[in-house]
Parts: C-alpha cells; sequence; structure tokens
C-alpha cells in the first residue's frame, strides 16, 4: 500500500472533523473494498436466485466453486504478487518505466500458460461427472481471477487505488446482472454471469494500464531473469496465501465437518459462514492501519532515512528512529482499541443480525472467536507492513512460515477436541504470530541505527 499515505495526508491537511471522517472512510473503501465487493457480490447472486435456481444444491455449487477459485487463484499468484510489485517499484525508482508495461504482458503470459495448464489437467480429471460447460467455465474463471490478482497488485504498485475500487464494483455488478439473467440455466448460467463479469473487469484494468504506460515493445520477460525477483517475496506471497486460508482448507478436508458439493470439492457449513462473516469486522481496524501507518508511520520513516542520508547528526538521527518506534506503536494501539470495540459491537449486535439473515444462534460463539481472530490478523498485516518498509523480508518470511504452520497444527488440534472449540485453532495461530512478529520488531527497531550504518 505504499503511496497511499500521499493521498491520505492531503485529505488530513484540510484540518477538519469532516477531512477526518474522509480521510478514515477513504482508507477503509481503499483497503476493505475490492474483497468486501467480491463477498456482497456473491451473496448477493445466491440471495437473488433462490426459488428460481432449482434445486437450491445449484445456488451451493456456484458459491463453493467461486471459493475455491479464489482460494487456489491467490495461493498460485502469491508467487507474483509481491516479487513482481517489487520489481516493478524498482524500474520506476530507476527511471525504467518503459520495461513495466512489457513485463506486466510477459507475467501475464506466463500466469495464463501455468494457471492454465493447471487448471485444464486438474478439472477435467477431477470433474468428469460434470458437464463440459461446467468444467470449461471453471478454466476460464480460475486463469482471468488469477490475471485479476496480478492486474490488481500492478495497479496498486502505480497508486490506481481508486481506479481499482471502481473496476471491482463495476465488475462484480455485472457479474451479479449476468447471473440473476443466466440464472434459469442453473449452475452453468449462474458461473457464466459470474465469469464474464470478471473477465469485464479484467479488460478494464488491462486497458487503463496500457493507456497509462504507453511501450514501444509488446511483451518482455526481464523480471523473470536470475536475480530480477526476490526469491523471498515469492515463498512469502505463496505462503501467507496459504496459511490465511489453512484453517478453512483443514475443516473442508474434514469428513466430520464438511460435506461434498460437487465434485471433490467440500464445503464446511458450521465453520465457513462464521468465519467469512467475522472478517466483515476488521473494515475499522483496516481504515486505522492505513492511515495511521501510511502517514505518521511513513513520515518519521522518511525523515529518519533522509537524515542518514544526508549526514545527519547522531542525536537527530536517533530522535528520528525514537519517533518512528512511536509511531509505530501508537498506531498498534490504535489498531487494538479500535478492533477491540469492533468486536465488543459485534457481540452486543450479533444476535440481531444473525436473527435477521435468518442464521442459527448456534453460528454465535464460533463467529465471536473468529472476529478475534480476524482482528488479530489487521494488527499482524501492520507489523508486517512495517518490516516491508525496512526490507526486512527474512523476518516476514518466517513470520508467515509460522503462521502456516501453526494455523494448520492448531485448527487440527481443535478438530479433535470437539465442536466446542472450532476457530480457536485460527485465533490462537494468529496470537502466537502477532506476539512473534512483535517481539522480532521491537529486536530489529533497538539495532536500526547499527543495521543501517554496519551492515550495508
Amino acid at each position: 500500500m505504499a503511496g497511499i499515505g500521499f493521498e491520505i495526508r492531503k485529505i488530513l491537511n484540510r484540518d477538519s472533523y469532516f477531512a477526518l471522517v474522509r480521510a478514515y472512510a477513504y482508507a477503509g473503501l481503499i483497503s476493505s473494498g475490492p474483497w468486501v465487493l467480491s463477498i456482497l457480490g456473491l451473496v448477493a447472486i445466491g440471495l437473488l436466485s433462490v426459488n428460481v435456481v432449482v434445486p437450491t444444491l445449484l445456488i451451493s455449487q456456484f458459491q463453493v466453486s467461486v471459493t475455491y477459485l479464489t482460494m487456489a487463484s491467490l495461493i498460485l499468484t502469491g508467487v507474483m504478487q509481491l516479487s513482481f510489485t517489487r520489481w516493478v517499484s524498482d524500474q520506476l525508482y530507476s527511471k525504467r518505466a518503459d520495461d513495466i508495461v512489457p513485463n506486466f504482458a510477459g507475467v501475464l503470459l506466463v500466469t495464463n500458460v501455468v494457471a492454465g495448464t493447471l487448471a485444464m489437467v486438474l478439472v477435467f480429471v477431477s470433474f468428469q461427472n460434470e458437464s463440459v460447460i461446467y468444467r470449461a467455465l471453471l478454466v476460464a474463471g480460475f486463469v482471468t481471477m488469477c490475471d485479476i490478482w496480478i492486474a490488481t497488485i500492478f495497479m496498486s504498485g502505480l497508486k490506481f487505488y481508486k481506479t481499482i475500487v471502481v473496476l471491482f464494483g463495476g465488475g462484480y455488478a455485472i457479474s451479479v446482472l449476468l447471473a440473476l439473467v443466466l440464472r434459469h440455466e442453473g449452475l452453468e448460467g449462474l458461473l457464466a454471469g459470474y465469469v464474464v463479469g470478471q473477465f469485464m473487469m479484467l479488460m478494464g484494468m488491462v486497458f487503463i494500464i496500457l493507456r497509462s504506460f504507453p511501450a514501444e515493445r509488446l511483451i518482455a520477460f526481464d523480471c523473470f531473469k536470475p536475480g530480477a525477483m526476490f526469491v523471498s517475496l515469492m515463498a512469502v506471497g505463496v505462503l501467507f496465501n496459504f496459511a490465511i486460508w489453512a484453517d478453512k482448507i483443514v475443516f473442508w478436508i474434514a469428513e466430520e465437518t464438511s460435506n461434498p458439493v460437487i465434485g471433490p470439492l467440500r464445503a464446511s457449513v458450521i465453520y465457513d459462514m462464521p468465519v467469512f462473516l467475522a472478517y466483515l469486522g476488521i473494515i475499522p481496524g483496516m481504515a486505522v492501519f492505513l492511515v495511521r501507518f501510511e502517514t505518521d508511520f511513513v513520515d518519521w520513516y522518511d525523515r529518519f532515512y533522509n537524515a542518514v542520508r544526508e549526514g545527519g547528526s547522531l542525536e537527530e538521527i536517533a530522535r528520528m528512529r525514537d519517533a518512528m518506534v512511536s509511531a509505530v506503536r501508537q498506531g498498534l494501539f490504535d489498531i487494538i482499541k479500535i478492533q477491540t470495540l469492533s468486536v465488543l459491537l459485534l457481540v452486543v449486535f450479533a444476535p440481531t443480525i444473525f436473527n435477521k439473515l435468518s442464521i442459527s444462534p448456534l453460528y454465535l460463539p464460533l463467529f465471536y472467536v473468529d472476529a478475534v481472530g480476524a482482528s488479530l490478523q489487521v494488527a499482524l498485516l501492520a507489523v508486517m507492513n512495517v518490516f516491508f518498509y525496512l526490507d526486512k523480508r527474512r523476518e516476514v518470511l518466517a513470520t508467515v512460515m509460522l503462521l502456516s504452520a501453526l494455523n494448520i497444527a492448531l485448527s487440527v488440534l481443535s478438530l479433535r477436541l470437539g465442536v466446542a472449540y472450532y476457530g480457536y485453532g485460527f485465533a490462537l495461530a494468529m496470537l502466537i504470530t502477532v506476539v512473534f512478529a512483535l517481539r522480532m520488531l521491537e529486536y530489529k527497531l533497538g539495532r536500526l541505527e547499527y543495521e543501517t550504518f554496519m551492515l550495508q
């Protein structure tokens, strides 16, 4: 999210309560808008198709298919998300902007070949009892969503935040409308409408990228040269996306907590809905995260390294470091405060919300635990953000490796302990990882001057 702080600071410079509210609203929209629109679009298609798509099992098959497409595409493209963004940033810094779009085309081509080949092999082998149209749509949807994540992270690196939200809104609006028009065709109609909407979103992204960065070359593969991208960032991208989905995968695989839906795809009725609803409660924390860390922290971060580069006195450098550390602590404290309030509000209003949505109150205990785990994830993202600014890639890799292992192990343990412990594996994994990351960050910030001067 580097660069978004400039936009937020412009709003905050107006120095009014309205500007403050607008800044937090902007940050919440940018940080959470795309995935909130994704969830709302999927839910809207399901709700508007009830009593039209018969049997209703077809709606569940559609939603589960899209969920698996989202998970698999995120994990697969994780290898390029952070590493390619860093490569793009390096090209911009080196004044080689003409190389960016040709390499973006090269990344899309490689992604299409890998994702398309993998999808065709898995889909046409594992879904032999399903229609050819359904299997073809799965392959097309998977490749399209992989391209969307690459284009989204690329546009984020170029600071097209508002454009991304607008495109996601338009893409999911098209998906919902087309799915409703084609819903009489059953599962294939719903999935076709969804995939076409996603493809239109992708075309919008590609058009804006090509218009913004005209290039002399059509395609290039410079970013794939040895040493061009950091292997550590490739590993972080894959492991982080896997870690976030690990507990869901565990509950999908376990026969006692899941049911077969279509082909080899399974869903956990008892686990899926509470955990996905819990993620809607992190929007306030994400807004605070962006405002605090992309303004206050980045401001002192810039001052610290400017003082280092320009030969500032040791006293001045130490003062900038102390201010930067204070900004980190204050930002984390604000995230904890707002997410604690968010969780408390969810505890108060969740019974009413579940009743309005006709969701069984038996889901409430799991929902509360998942809400705590999702809130801890915001704090973890904030700490990882600081590590990325300090270019501590190994520390981030250690963090996501720990989270992946803990989320799997503790989720499996919670399954063995019984229903009363469901969700605690995810929350405890997040808590342990956050504590580990905080201790590591504290150690690194304490050695910041030494590592800045002596390890270069």
